[in-house]
């Protein structure tokens, strides 16, 4: 009878523990400020909508960077009217460049003044003062070269104390596509000094190089979900691919690509790190960033956490195209 009891008593205890875990409140979302060249590369319009989709990010701010950054801007106003986020402020970073880009045409008609929500005319202060002013550290989410922080960094070396730092970086092991020769990623080689800077920084670093972002599409079933999906804002990342890929030069001739699948979805994993590393084997290594845009591994150089290995990305392909449907459970005819 005793034995009996005792297994009985183990199971309620073991229920009851897993109740009391069951009835633990979610973890409040981790506050981010997102600093992209959208307008650029695809991805960084997948990886927006990606983030305002996932209930684990609180997106405080969108900060443009890197050539025009009032086009990106634009763009930017109109994906988050789009999504309903004329909550969120835009900082216009420094500009270099005018003239639009790739995702011009999806902006035609459409100007600043036109977003309901708050635009900062220096992009750069804007992320300083949200950094500073918070109650509980920001994670800053950088998706394109970044002459901004650097710049941040500068006026205000202390945000590195209020902030960690996640960013879409390098080719430490893989190049482009998997190949087994590491190649000078985009992001680096466009700012190579702004990336020194930023490993420089005395915050934390958590990086997707090229060895796990520059694996990740969506295909099959899951891009079709996103594709056919009446999904407003599903609807507006696909608008903008079929609209943006004609002005590629980096791809085969393929205009059907948008209705069989995404082109690389590097910047999405950045977000996806933001709040979830399960997905991914992360080692911290050291990187020194070479003139030419190289991230070679130092074991003196700044270290950095850098996700080198997937653990399950069909994980994170089926979480892309169930969240960016979640608007609609109809597909589009």
């Amino acid at each position: 009878m005793k034995s009996v009891y005792a297994a009985s008593l183990a199971v309620a205890l073991s229920l009851a523990g897993a109740a009391g875990a069951l009835a633990q409140p979610p973890a409040p979302p981790v506050p981010v400020i997102l600093d992209t060249d959208i307008g650029d590369d695809i991805d960084d319009t997948w990886a927006l909508a990606y983030l305002l989709r996932s209930p684990e990010l609180d997106l405080r701010m969108v900060v443009t960077d890197y050539g025009d950054t009032v086009y990106r801007a634009r763009v930017t106003a109109r994906l988050l009217e789009v999504a309903g986020r004329t909550d969120v402020p835009i900082g216009i970073g420094t500009r270099q460049a005018e003239g639009g880009g790739r995702q011009s045409a999806w902006v035609e008609g459409y100007e600043l003044s036109d977003y309901p929500g708050t635009v900062h005319q220096d992009g750069v202060q804007a992320m300083i003062d949200a950094i500073l002013a918070s109650d509980e550290p920001l994670t800053v989410i950088a998706i394109g070269p970044a002459p901004n922080l650097p710049e941040a960094l500068e006026r205000a070396p202390e945000i590195a104390e209020r902030a960690r730092f996640v960013g879409m970086y390098g080719s430490v092991r893989l190049g482009y596509g998997g190949s087994p020769t590491p190649e000078a990623e985009w992001n680096v080689r466009a700012a190579p000094a702004a990336v020194r800077a930023i490993l420089a920084a005395p915050w934390q670093v958590t990086l997707t190089p090229l060895d796990t972002c520059g694996l990740l599409e969506l295909t099959g079933d899951h891009y079709a979900a996103v594709r056919d999906s009446r999904d407003p804002l599903a609807r507006a990342v696909i608008e903008n691919y079929r609209l943006w890929l004609p002005h590629v030069d980096w791809l085969p001739d393929q205009p059907d690509l948008p209705d069989r699948k995404s082109t690389t979805l590097f910047d999405v994993v950045a977000v996806q790190l933001a709040f979830d590393e399960s997905l991914l084997e992360i080692e911290e290594i050291g990187l020194r960033v070479t003139d030419a845009g190289m991230t070679v591994e130092d074991p003196g150089a700044p270290r950095s956490r850098c996700a080198l290995r997937w653990r399950d990305m069909g994980a994170l392909q089926a979480l892309i195209a169930e969240r960016l449907t979640a608007g609609s459970g109809a597909r589009a005819r």
